[in-house]
Protein backbone atom coordinates (compact mmCIF):
# COMPACT_ATOMS: atom_id res chain seq x y z
CA UNK A 1 0.00 0.00 0.00
CA UNK A 2 1.42 3.39 -1.23
CA UNK A 3 1.36 6.13 1.38
CA UNK A 4 0.86 9.82 0.13
CA UNK A 5 3.10 12.21 1.36
CA UNK A 6 1.34 15.59 1.61
CA UNK A 7 3.70 18.57 0.66
CA UNK A 8 1.29 22.04 1.54
CA UNK A 9 2.99 25.62 1.59
CA UNK A 10 4.50 25.91 4.82
CA UNK A 11 7.51 27.82 6.65
CA UNK A 12 10.79 26.38 8.06
CA UNK A 13 12.48 28.38 10.83
CA UNK A 14 16.20 27.91 11.09
CA UNK A 15 18.40 29.37 13.96
CA UNK A 16 21.46 28.56 11.54
CA UNK A 17 21.47 27.74 7.73
CA UNK A 18 23.86 27.40 5.19
CA UNK A 19 23.48 29.69 2.43
CA UNK A 20 25.27 29.89 -0.98
CA UNK A 21 26.84 32.76 -0.28
CA UNK A 22 27.82 31.07 3.87
CA UNK A 23 26.32 30.54 6.81
CA UNK A 24 23.41 33.05 8.22
CA UNK A 25 21.13 33.43 11.09
CA UNK A 26 17.76 33.74 11.72
CA UNK A 27 16.46 32.15 8.51
CA UNK A 28 13.09 31.36 7.46
CA UNK A 29 12.75 29.28 4.29
CA UNK A 30 8.94 29.12 3.07
CA UNK A 31 8.15 25.75 0.81
CA UNK A 32 5.64 26.08 -1.98
CA UNK A 33 4.60 22.39 -3.49
CA UNK A 34 8.19 21.24 -4.13
CA UNK A 35 10.48 24.11 -4.48
CA UNK A 36 11.86 27.02 -1.83
CA UNK A 37 9.55 30.45 -2.45
CA UNK A 38 11.33 32.24 -0.52
CA UNK A 39 14.88 32.56 1.36
CA UNK A 40 14.78 35.27 4.44
CA UNK A 41 18.10 35.90 7.00
CA UNK A 42 16.87 38.26 9.80
CA UNK A 43 13.43 36.51 10.02
CA UNK A 44 11.83 36.51 13.43
CA UNK A 45 9.78 32.73 13.98
CA UNK A 46 6.01 32.30 14.39
CA UNK A 47 4.04 29.67 15.49
CA UNK A 48 3.32 28.02 12.14
CA UNK A 49 7.19 27.40 11.26
CA UNK A 50 8.65 24.41 11.81
CA UNK A 51 11.50 24.87 13.93
CA UNK A 52 15.16 23.41 12.89
CA UNK A 53 18.69 24.58 14.46
CA UNK A 54 20.54 23.86 11.63
CA UNK A 55 19.69 23.44 8.04
CA UNK A 56 21.29 22.48 4.65
CA UNK A 57 20.77 21.42 1.47
CA UNK A 58 20.37 17.67 0.92
CA UNK A 59 22.27 16.03 -1.30
CA UNK A 60 20.93 13.52 -3.71
CA UNK A 61 22.51 9.77 -3.34
CA UNK A 62 23.71 9.26 -7.38
CA UNK A 63 24.39 5.53 -7.17
CA UNK A 64 21.86 2.71 -5.20
CA UNK A 65 21.51 -0.98 -6.54
CA UNK A 66 18.48 -1.10 -3.61
CA UNK A 67 18.05 -4.80 -4.06
CA UNK A 68 21.92 -5.54 -2.55
CA UNK A 69 20.95 -3.75 0.66
CA UNK A 70 19.37 -7.57 1.54
CA UNK A 71 23.03 -9.35 1.06
CA UNK A 72 24.56 -6.76 4.08
CA UNK A 73 26.61 -9.11 6.41
CA UNK A 74 26.26 -11.94 3.88
CA UNK A 75 29.89 -11.65 2.11
CA UNK A 76 32.08 -11.32 5.12
CA UNK A 77 33.58 -14.82 5.05
CA UNK A 78 36.37 -15.56 3.86
CA UNK A 79 36.68 -18.97 1.29
CA UNK A 80 39.27 -21.19 0.63
CA UNK A 81 40.58 -18.96 -1.92
CA UNK A 82 41.71 -15.15 -1.78
CA UNK A 83 38.53 -12.54 -2.21
CA UNK A 84 37.89 -9.69 -4.43
CA UNK A 85 35.27 -7.91 -6.42
CA UNK A 86 35.28 -10.79 -8.62
CA UNK A 87 34.22 -13.20 -5.83
CA UNK A 88 32.39 -11.16 -4.11
CA UNK A 89 30.17 -11.12 -7.36
CA UNK A 90 29.48 -15.01 -8.15
CA UNK A 91 27.65 -14.67 -4.70
CA UNK A 92 26.14 -11.91 -5.42
CA UNK A 93 24.58 -13.48 -8.56
CA UNK A 94 23.34 -16.35 -6.48
CA UNK A 95 21.75 -14.64 -4.29
CA UNK A 96 19.68 -12.76 -6.52
CA UNK A 97 18.05 -15.90 -8.43
CA UNK A 98 15.97 -15.98 -5.42
CA UNK A 99 14.06 -12.42 -5.22
CA UNK A 100 10.81 -11.98 -6.44
CA UNK A 101 9.32 -8.75 -7.22
CA UNK A 102 7.63 -8.19 -3.81
CA UNK A 103 11.14 -9.25 -2.31
CA UNK A 104 12.52 -5.81 -4.42
CA UNK A 105 9.61 -3.54 -3.81
CA UNK A 106 10.17 -4.19 0.41
CA UNK A 107 14.27 -3.94 0.07
CA UNK A 108 14.16 -0.55 -2.24
CA UNK A 109 11.83 0.98 0.64
CA UNK A 110 14.23 -0.64 3.65
CA UNK A 111 17.00 1.25 1.78
CA UNK A 112 15.14 4.35 1.18
CA UNK A 113 13.83 5.10 4.17
CA UNK A 114 17.45 4.78 5.15
CA UNK A 115 18.65 7.03 3.09
CA UNK A 116 16.02 9.77 3.64
CA UNK A 117 16.76 9.31 7.56
CA UNK A 118 20.48 9.60 6.83
CA UNK A 119 20.22 12.93 5.20
CA UNK A 120 19.90 12.12 1.36
CA UNK A 121 17.02 13.24 -0.44
CA UNK A 122 16.75 11.75 -4.00
CA UNK A 123 18.32 8.73 -5.38
CA UNK A 124 19.77 7.60 -8.32
CA UNK A 125 18.68 3.80 -9.07
CA UNK A 126 21.06 2.33 -11.36
CA UNK A 127 18.53 -0.71 -11.36
CA UNK A 128 19.33 -3.57 -13.98
CA UNK A 129 17.66 -6.18 -12.27
CA UNK A 130 15.01 -6.88 -14.77
CA UNK A 131 13.72 -10.33 -15.87
CA UNK A 132 12.64 -13.57 -13.72
CA UNK A 133 15.32 -15.98 -12.61
CA UNK A 134 16.83 -17.65 -15.92
CA UNK A 135 16.12 -14.60 -18.05
CA UNK A 136 12.46 -15.07 -18.19
CA UNK A 137 11.24 -11.46 -18.90
CA UNK A 138 7.92 -10.35 -16.79
CA UNK A 139 4.88 -10.10 -18.71
CA UNK A 140 5.51 -6.47 -18.30
CA UNK A 141 9.07 -5.85 -19.09
CA UNK A 142 9.35 -3.10 -16.51
CA UNK A 143 7.69 -5.29 -13.90
CA UNK A 144 11.05 -4.59 -11.36
CA UNK A 145 11.11 -0.61 -12.28
CA UNK A 146 7.53 -0.41 -11.09
CA UNK A 147 8.24 -1.62 -7.29
CA UNK A 148 11.01 0.51 -7.53
CA UNK A 149 8.78 3.44 -8.30
CA UNK A 150 6.49 2.28 -6.11
CA UNK A 151 8.76 2.20 -2.75
CA UNK A 152 10.02 5.53 -3.92
CA UNK A 153 6.17 6.50 -3.55
CA UNK A 154 5.62 5.05 -0.59
CA UNK A 155 9.18 6.66 1.32
CA UNK A 156 8.72 10.30 -0.53
CA UNK A 157 12.06 10.41 -2.10
CA UNK A 158 13.40 12.27 -4.96
CA UNK A 159 13.86 9.48 -7.67
CA UNK A 160 15.97 9.56 -11.08
CA UNK A 161 15.39 6.25 -12.38
CA UNK A 162 18.00 5.03 -14.07
CA UNK A 163 17.33 1.48 -16.49
CA UNK A 164 20.54 -0.54 -17.09
CA UNK A 165 21.56 -1.79 -20.32
CA UNK A 166 23.04 -4.78 -20.04
CA UNK A 167 24.00 -7.11 -22.78
CA UNK A 168 26.78 -9.24 -22.42
CA UNK A 169 28.93 -11.21 -20.02
CA UNK A 170 32.28 -9.50 -20.28
CA UNK A 171 35.01 -7.59 -22.11
CA UNK A 172 34.73 -8.58 -25.73
CA UNK A 173 30.97 -9.20 -25.80
CA UNK A 174 31.06 -12.74 -24.13
CA UNK A 175 27.87 -14.02 -23.70
CA UNK A 176 25.61 -13.74 -20.52
CA UNK A 177 26.05 -16.39 -17.63
CA UNK A 178 24.06 -17.85 -14.79
CA UNK A 179 22.49 -14.68 -12.84
CA UNK A 180 23.55 -12.44 -15.05
CA UNK A 181 20.51 -13.51 -17.65
CA UNK A 182 18.40 -11.38 -14.96
CA UNK A 183 19.84 -8.45 -16.31
CA UNK A 184 20.32 -8.65 -20.08
CA UNK A 185 18.57 -7.12 -22.76
CA UNK A 186 19.67 -6.38 -26.12
CA UNK A 187 18.97 -2.77 -27.66
CA UNK A 188 15.43 -3.34 -29.16
CA UNK A 189 14.28 -4.89 -25.45
CA UNK A 190 16.20 -2.24 -23.62
CA UNK A 191 14.19 0.69 -25.40
CA UNK A 192 11.03 -0.78 -25.26
CA UNK A 193 11.72 -1.81 -21.12
CA UNK A 194 12.65 2.04 -20.57
CA UNK A 195 9.43 3.03 -22.78
CA UNK A 196 7.77 1.02 -20.50
CA UNK A 197 9.00 2.34 -17.17
CA UNK A 198 8.53 5.45 -17.89
CA UNK A 199 5.05 6.16 -16.39
CA UNK A 200 5.42 5.04 -13.36
CA UNK A 201 8.19 7.08 -12.50
CA UNK A 202 6.82 10.35 -14.04
CA UNK A 203 3.50 9.85 -12.16
CA UNK A 204 5.58 10.56 -9.27
CA UNK A 205 5.57 14.02 -10.03
CA UNK A 206 7.59 16.73 -11.33
CA UNK A 207 10.92 16.05 -9.63
CA UNK A 208 11.08 12.51 -10.53
CA UNK A 209 13.46 11.56 -13.28
CA UNK A 210 14.33 8.89 -16.16
CA UNK A 211 17.90 8.74 -17.43
CA UNK A 212 19.61 5.44 -18.61
CA UNK A 213 22.63 3.61 -17.65
CA UNK A 214 24.86 1.53 -19.80
CA UNK A 215 26.29 -0.46 -17.68
CA UNK A 216 29.60 -0.60 -18.58
CA UNK A 217 32.31 -1.09 -21.52
CA UNK A 218 32.55 -4.68 -20.40
CA UNK A 219 29.00 -5.19 -20.82
CA UNK A 220 27.46 -3.27 -23.18
CA UNK A 221 28.24 -3.04 -27.27
CA UNK A 222 30.60 0.10 -27.61
CA UNK A 223 28.89 1.85 -30.24
CA UNK A 224 24.92 1.10 -28.55
CA UNK A 225 26.46 3.20 -25.61
CA UNK A 226 27.07 5.91 -27.87
CA UNK A 227 23.97 5.55 -29.68
CA UNK A 228 22.02 5.53 -26.47
CA UNK A 229 23.30 7.85 -24.78
CA UNK A 230 22.63 10.60 -28.24
CA UNK A 231 19.13 9.71 -27.65
CA UNK A 232 18.53 9.79 -24.32
CA UNK A 233 16.78 13.30 -23.28
CA UNK A 234 17.99 12.78 -19.63
CA UNK A 235 21.38 12.04 -17.22
CA UNK A 236 23.53 9.12 -18.50
CA UNK A 237 25.41 7.57 -16.06
CA UNK A 238 27.97 4.25 -16.30
CA UNK A 239 30.40 1.94 -14.80
CA UNK A 240 33.97 2.86 -15.41
CA UNK A 241 37.61 1.59 -14.41
CA UNK A 242 36.46 0.72 -11.35
CA UNK A 243 38.87 -2.53 -11.10
CA UNK A 244 42.31 -2.94 -12.65
CA UNK A 245 41.19 -6.49 -14.05
CA UNK A 246 38.36 -4.01 -16.01
CA UNK A 247 40.95 -1.88 -17.00
CA UNK A 248 43.20 -4.38 -18.59
CA UNK A 249 40.57 -5.73 -20.25
CA UNK A 250 39.08 -3.38 -21.80
CA UNK A 251 42.03 -2.07 -23.00
CA UNK A 252 43.10 -5.00 -24.50
CA UNK A 253 40.25 -5.43 -26.31
CA UNK A 254 39.29 -1.73 -27.48
CA UNK A 255 43.04 -0.51 -27.23
CA UNK A 256 41.96 1.92 -25.09
CA UNK A 257 41.55 2.23 -21.38
CA UNK A 258 38.09 3.05 -20.28
CA UNK A 259 37.93 6.55 -19.42
CA UNK A 260 40.03 7.17 -22.33
CA UNK A 261 38.13 5.54 -24.38
CA UNK A 262 34.95 7.08 -23.43
CA UNK A 263 36.26 10.46 -23.37
CA UNK A 264 37.51 10.19 -27.03
CA UNK A 265 34.35 8.53 -27.99
CA UNK A 266 31.43 8.64 -26.54
CA UNK A 267 30.76 12.46 -26.31
CA UNK A 268 30.80 12.76 -22.82
CA UNK A 269 29.45 15.86 -21.17
CA UNK A 270 27.90 17.46 -18.40
CA UNK A 271 25.02 15.13 -18.48
CA UNK A 272 27.12 11.75 -18.05
CA UNK A 273 27.85 10.63 -14.28
CA UNK A 274 30.46 8.13 -14.48
CA UNK A 275 30.54 5.52 -11.88
CA UNK A 276 33.74 5.13 -9.54
CA UNK A 277 36.42 6.32 -12.49
CA UNK A 278 38.64 4.62 -9.40
CA UNK A 279 42.15 3.14 -11.68
CA UNK A 280 42.42 7.20 -13.88
CA UNK A 281 46.01 8.15 -15.34
CA UNK A 282 46.99 11.79 -14.57
CA UNK A 283 45.97 12.60 -18.02
CA UNK A 284 42.45 10.90 -17.63
CA UNK A 285 41.85 12.44 -13.87
CA UNK A 286 42.02 15.87 -15.74
CA UNK A 287 40.09 15.12 -19.01
CA UNK A 288 37.14 14.07 -16.96
CA UNK A 289 37.08 16.71 -14.57
CA UNK A 290 37.37 19.32 -18.01
CA UNK A 291 34.24 17.02 -19.76
CA UNK A 292 31.93 18.29 -17.34
CA UNK A 293 30.83 14.97 -16.09
CA UNK A 294 30.61 13.94 -12.82
CA UNK A 295 32.61 11.64 -10.98
CA UNK A 296 29.89 9.13 -9.09
CA UNK A 297 31.65 7.66 -5.62
CA UNK A 298 30.97 5.19 -3.92
CA UNK A 299 33.36 5.32 -1.11
CA UNK A 300 31.96 3.22 1.25
CA UNK A 301 31.45 0.27 -1.08
CA UNK A 302 34.71 0.78 -3.34
CA UNK A 303 36.34 0.42 0.34
CA UNK A 304 33.97 -3.13 0.89
CA UNK A 305 34.86 -4.38 -2.61
CA UNK A 306 38.64 -3.44 -2.27
CA UNK A 307 38.18 -1.40 -5.77
CA UNK A 308 40.96 1.04 -4.74
CA UNK A 309 40.99 4.83 -4.04
CA UNK A 310 39.47 7.70 -5.75
CA UNK A 311 42.08 10.36 -6.85
CA UNK A 312 40.58 13.15 -5.25
CA UNK A 313 42.88 15.69 -4.64
CA UNK A 314 43.86 15.97 -8.43
CA UNK A 315 40.73 15.80 -9.80
CA UNK A 316 39.30 18.58 -7.92
CA UNK A 317 42.15 20.72 -8.19
CA UNK A 318 41.20 20.27 -12.31
CA UNK A 319 38.01 21.57 -11.25
CA UNK A 320 35.91 18.05 -11.33
CA UNK A 321 32.39 17.71 -10.20
CA UNK A 322 31.52 14.61 -7.87
CA UNK A 323 28.80 13.30 -5.72
CA UNK A 324 28.61 10.47 -3.83
CA UNK A 325 26.23 7.10 -3.60
CA UNK A 326 26.17 4.49 -1.55
CA UNK A 327 26.15 1.78 -4.15
CA UNK A 328 25.68 -1.81 -2.95
CA UNK A 329 24.10 -0.19 0.29
CA UNK A 330 26.04 -2.53 2.69
CA UNK A 331 25.92 0.47 4.89
CA UNK A 332 23.79 3.41 4.25
CA UNK A 333 25.30 7.12 6.05
CA UNK A 334 25.59 10.20 4.29
CA UNK A 335 28.63 11.64 6.75
CA UNK A 336 30.53 8.08 6.12
CA UNK A 337 30.30 8.22 2.98
CA UNK A 338 31.94 11.65 3.01
CA UNK A 339 34.18 10.62 5.56
CA UNK A 340 35.25 7.43 4.44
CA UNK A 341 36.29 9.67 0.54
CA UNK A 342 38.39 11.90 2.41
CA UNK A 343 39.96 9.31 4.62
CA UNK A 344 41.43 7.26 1.65
CA UNK A 345 42.59 10.02 0.68
CA UNK A 346 44.45 10.52 3.78
CA UNK A 347 45.60 6.69 4.32
CA UNK A 348 47.10 6.88 0.45
CA UNK A 349 48.97 9.88 0.52
CA UNK A 350 50.02 10.06 4.28
CA UNK A 351 48.46 13.62 4.53
CA UNK A 352 45.30 15.41 6.06
CA UNK A 353 42.24 17.63 4.43
CA UNK A 354 43.22 16.04 0.71
CA UNK A 355 39.72 16.83 -0.79
CA UNK A 356 39.84 20.76 -0.36
CA UNK A 357 41.74 23.51 -2.55
CA UNK A 358 43.34 26.05 -0.65
CA UNK A 359 42.89 26.79 2.90
CA UNK A 360 39.62 25.99 3.64
CA UNK A 361 36.76 23.68 5.75
CA UNK A 362 37.25 19.99 4.38
CA UNK A 363 33.81 18.94 5.76
CA UNK A 364 32.10 21.94 4.36
CA UNK A 365 34.06 22.01 0.57
CA UNK A 366 32.88 17.91 0.74
CA UNK A 367 29.62 18.24 1.53
CA UNK A 368 28.86 21.20 -0.54
CA UNK A 369 30.64 19.86 -3.32
CA UNK A 370 28.59 16.38 -3.45
CA UNK A 371 25.36 18.57 -2.83
CA UNK A 372 26.31 19.90 -6.15
CA UNK A 373 27.70 17.29 -8.08
CA UNK A 374 24.73 14.45 -7.18
CA UNK A 375 21.93 17.79 -8.55
CA UNK A 376 23.84 17.74 -11.77
CA UNK A 377 23.97 13.55 -11.96
CA UNK A 378 20.72 13.73 -10.91
CA UNK A 379 19.17 16.27 -13.08
CA UNK A 380 17.56 17.77 -9.98
CA UNK A 381 17.22 21.31 -9.42
CA UNK A 382 18.71 21.75 -6.01
CA UNK A 383 22.05 21.23 -4.28
CA UNK A 384 21.30 24.67 -2.25
CA UNK A 385 19.09 26.96 -0.41
CA UNK A 386 18.20 29.28 -2.88
CA UNK A 387 14.83 30.79 -4.12
CA UNK A 388 13.29 28.84 -7.23
CA UNK A 389 15.55 25.30 -6.18
CA UNK A 390 14.03 22.11 -5.13
CA UNK A 391 13.06 21.70 -1.39
CA UNK A 392 15.62 18.98 -1.20
CA UNK A 393 16.95 20.20 3.01
CA UNK A 394 17.95 18.19 5.95
CA UNK A 395 18.29 19.59 9.38
CA UNK A 396 20.36 19.04 12.13
CA UNK A 397 20.09 18.55 15.90
CA UNK A 398 22.38 21.77 17.16
CA UNK A 399 22.54 19.83 21.05
CA UNK A 400 23.83 16.60 19.21
CA UNK A 401 27.19 15.95 21.39
CA UNK A 402 29.40 15.59 17.91
CA UNK A 403 28.10 19.46 16.91
CA UNK A 404 26.87 21.58 20.24
CA UNK A 405 30.63 22.59 20.65
CA UNK A 406 31.36 24.44 17.16
CA UNK A 407 31.18 27.61 15.73
CA UNK A 408 28.60 27.76 12.67
CA UNK A 409 31.26 27.20 10.04
CA UNK A 410 32.89 24.17 11.78
CA UNK A 411 29.40 22.43 11.44
CA UNK A 412 29.71 20.39 8.40
CA UNK A 413 33.26 19.36 9.75
CA UNK A 414 31.48 18.28 12.81
CA UNK A 415 28.69 16.35 10.68
CA UNK A 416 30.85 14.77 8.15
CA UNK A 417 33.69 13.78 10.70
CA UNK A 418 32.28 13.10 14.40
CA UNK A 419 28.94 12.78 13.50
CA UNK A 420 26.50 9.49 12.37
CA UNK A 421 22.87 9.31 10.97
CA UNK A 422 21.34 10.36 14.39
CA UNK A 423 22.39 13.61 13.71
CA UNK A 424 20.02 13.74 11.48
CA UNK A 425 16.08 15.34 12.84
CA UNK A 426 14.09 16.48 9.51
CA UNK A 427 14.53 16.01 6.07
CA UNK A 428 12.73 17.41 3.20
CA UNK A 429 12.63 15.80 -0.30
CA UNK A 430 11.09 18.19 -3.20
CA UNK A 431 8.86 20.22 -0.03
CA UNK A 432 7.78 16.18 1.26
CA UNK A 433 8.46 16.78 4.78
CA UNK A 434 9.14 12.49 5.22
CA UNK A 435 11.80 12.32 8.04
CA UNK A 436 10.40 14.31 11.57
CA UNK A 437 12.58 13.90 14.70
CA UNK A 438 14.51 11.65 13.13
CA UNK A 439 12.35 8.97 12.31
CA UNK A 440 11.02 8.23 8.47
CA UNK A 441 6.80 8.87 8.87
CA UNK A 442 6.43 5.55 7.66
CA UNK A 443 9.13 3.69 9.53
CA UNK A 444 6.93 1.01 11.43
CA UNK A 445 5.07 0.11 8.18
CA UNK A 446 8.43 -0.35 6.18
CA UNK A 447 10.53 -2.12 8.89
CA UNK A 448 7.70 -4.73 9.71
CA UNK A 449 7.79 -5.38 6.32
CA UNK A 450 11.12 -5.99 5.37
CA UNK A 451 11.35 -8.11 8.59
CA UNK A 452 9.12 -10.40 7.16
CA UNK A 453 10.80 -10.45 3.82
CA UNK A 454 13.94 -11.23 5.32
CA UNK A 455 12.66 -14.20 7.32
CA UNK A 456 11.25 -15.67 3.91
CA UNK A 457 14.76 -14.76 2.10
CA UNK A 458 16.80 -17.02 4.74
CA UNK A 459 14.50 -19.70 4.55
CA UNK A 460 14.82 -19.46 0.52
CA UNK A 461 18.58 -19.16 0.50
Amino acid sequence: MSIQIQSPVNTIYAETACLPDGWARNVRVTLGESRILRVEPGATPTPADTRTAILLPAPGNLHSHAFQRAMAGMTEERGPQPDSFWTWRVLMYRFLDILTPEDVEAIAALVYLEMLESGFAAVGEFHYLHHAPGGIPYADPAELSHRIAAAARETGIGLTHLPVHYEFGGAGMTPLAGGQKRFGCDAEAFMALLDAAMPAVRALGADARVGVAPHSLRAVDPGEIVAIAAASPGPVHIHAAEQPKEVADVQAWLGARPVEWLLDNAGVDARWCLIHATHMTAEETAALARSGAVAGLCPITESSLGDGPFNGPDYIASGGAFGVGSDSNVRISLPEELRTLEYAQRLRDLGRNRMVTGPGHTGTSIYLGAAKGAAQALDRDAGQIAEGRLADLVALDRDHPALCALADDQVLDGFVFAAGGDAVTDVWSAGRHVVRNGRHVARDTILARWRATAASLRDRL
